[in-house]
């Protein structure tokens, strides 16, 4: 049965339990429609805990809730945000890092260095970036109740950046309690020190989600520049309403019962172009990249033949057209660096320039030893573009030999089940589809599913030792020209040994009320401080 309209926003998930996490506003007048913004996002909230997943929906959470020590600013450079004064020594070995005046948990407490250490420790174990900086790091420590120190082993220049990146986990700052969680483990306890605090009592999880202006947040003065800046609040309440039916978010928005829809369909974008109440924007000029995560752990593709195979038989047009059908929107990319950037590459992109290839995919599996057991496709079926990727996958993988045999499951069941690392027939996988935004993409470092450190990185879990070297020369390399020549190399390396195969880059226009001003554009993450409504 179709849900309408009315049955989505009117009420929650029969049988969801409330939270039961302390620091979460429990009890407040409901603030008026004027002072509320509904926005409709692409996806559910699979857990609260951001550090332990790399969903966005997760780091669009801990992004109202949570802050960071740094955050990137529209030039692509690290600002300080819950940090006032820093330095960093003479020899470049030591980080000092002093928190600003005025932090304070949701919980009255204040913020103090301990957290912070224990946050950095916790979504460094996590995150493909901070496991790379961890590397070079002797020590984290907090000398003071608002200073924290980074002693590190050799100079590295990415310290800040990748505090302050905003591709998922993103750096947020927890309590020590909570940080002290084993990594591996997911937090239920919110308490933030963000411009948000989440509503426990009006949160419907699977249904609605609901952040109430943190009064007692004291944002920096700085204009607001992606997630860099003051983080100014101007409306009472956020909700985060869940419509896996697009079309009836599009209605609803219409009709002025939400007022922001994150992922319009693209075949609605005329309609909303010739409605004087809807404006269209454009938050993220780089768009996505979308990603074809291959298990390295179990056959076939612990196989690299069988993981050649699917790069030759993968149809970026195919993908790209269902789901994003005008050409404006999309565009196919063979660099394993995001098209569009300083870092954009045609090296060894043969199986792009003169594939798809289904012959050539058909010989690969061959000299796999592939033998027709079945290859387990997790496919998310609310979330359009990843539901539509998987069958034309299926559609594109049975057609060279693979027994394909797909799973349907929210993304939340995804989120999950591409965290097991058994077989495929004992609740593992083979393949899913995800995305990343086009920036985090465009740095080898920054996306956690660039790196290829086996077991103890991304979901997949590829390994190369030869892909690792040459992240660590990009890193190391003192100029653009130079990272420009370890690109080349890296991704000659990369369409080699197959860590993921792409589908293909996009922008989607987010589409939103006249009367909700005051947007941000910005890569990873929806910021709702400065947002105005009239």
């Amino acid at each position: 049965m179709k849900t309408t309209r009315r049955q989505v926003l009117g009420a929650g998930v029969a049988g969801s339990a409330l939270l039961a996490a302390p620091g979460i506003v429990r009890s407040q007048p409901r603030p008026p429609a004027a002072r509320t913004v509904r926005a409709v996002m692409h996806g559910d909230v699979p857990t609260f805990d951001p550090i332990w997943t790399t969903a966005n929906m997760a780091a669009y959470h801990g992004n109202m809730v949570y802050d960071t020590l740094f955050g990137i600013d529209e030039n692509v450079q690290p600002q300080p945000q819950m940090v006032g004064r820093h330095g960093l020594s003479d020899d470049k070995l030591t980080l000092i890092m002093e928190l600003r005046d005025g932090l304070k948990w949701t919980d009255g407490t204040d913020v103090t260095a301990r957290d912070c250490v224990a946050s950095l420790r916790r979504w460094a174990a996590r995150d493909g970036a901070g496991q790379h900086m961890m590397e070079r790091v002797q020590d984290i420590s907090a000398r003071d109740a608002k200073t924290i120190v980074m002693r590190l082993k050799e100079p590295y220049g990415l310290v800040a950046d990748a505090m302050a990146k905003t591709s998922t986990p993103i750096c947020f700052m927890m309590r020590e309690r909570e940080a002290m969680t084993d990594p591996m483990q997911k937090i239920e306890t919110i308490v933030g020190s963000g411009p948000f605090i989440m509503n426990e009592r009006e949160t419907r999880p699977g249904s609605q989600y609901v952040y109430d202006r943190n009064p007692n947040y004291q944002p920096r003065s700085e204009p607001p520049s992606w997630i860099a800046g003051g983080k100014v609040v101007h409306v009472e309440r956020v909700i985060f309403q869940n419509m896996p039916d697009v079309q009836t978010a599009i209605a609803a928005l219409q009709a002025g019962e939400v007022d922001y829809v994150e992922q319009p369909p693209i075949d609605a974008v005329p309609a909303l172009e010739a409605d004087r109440d809807i404006a269209l924007m454009d938050r993220n000029p780089l768009g996505n990249v979308g990603w074809i995560r291959l298990n390295f752990l179990h056959p076939p593709f612990n196989n690299v033949k069988a993981r050649q195979a699917v790069l030759w038989a993968v149809d970026q047009e195919a993908h790209l057209k269902a789901t994003f059908v005008d050409p404006r929107f999309y565009m196919k990319c063979g660099s394993f660096l995001t098209c569009g950037t300083p870092y954009e590459s045609n090296a060894n992109t043969e199986w792009f320039q003169r594939g798809p290839n289904r012959e050539r995919a058909r010989q690969l599996l061959r000299e796999s030893g592939y033998n027709g057991e079945p290859v387990t496709l997790l496919q998310a079926t609310n979330i359009l573009y990843m539901t539509n990727s998987a069958q034309i996958l299926a559609q594109e993988l049975r057609a060279v030999g693979f027994n394909i045999q797909m799973v349907p499951m929210d993304w939340s069941g995804v989120v999950q089940r591409r965290a097991v690392k058994a077989p495929p027939d004992q609740g593992g996988w083979n393949i899913f589809i995800t995305s990343a935004d086009g920036l985090s993409s465009s740095n080898p470092i920054w996306a956690a599913a660039h790196a290829a450190t086996g077991e103890r990185g991304w979901f997949g879990w590829p390994s190369d030792e030869l892909h690792e070297r040459l992240r660590n020369e990009w890193v190391q390399a003192p100029d653009l020209e130079t990272r420009q020549k370890v690109t080349q190399r890296l991704q000659e390396n990369a369409w080699n040994f197959v860590p993921h195969v792409y589908y293909g880059q996009w922008r989607t226009p987010i589409a939103h009320r006249r009367n909700v001003t005051g947007w941000i554009n910005s890569p990873g993450v929806v910021p709702f401080w400065n947002v105005r409504k009239t």
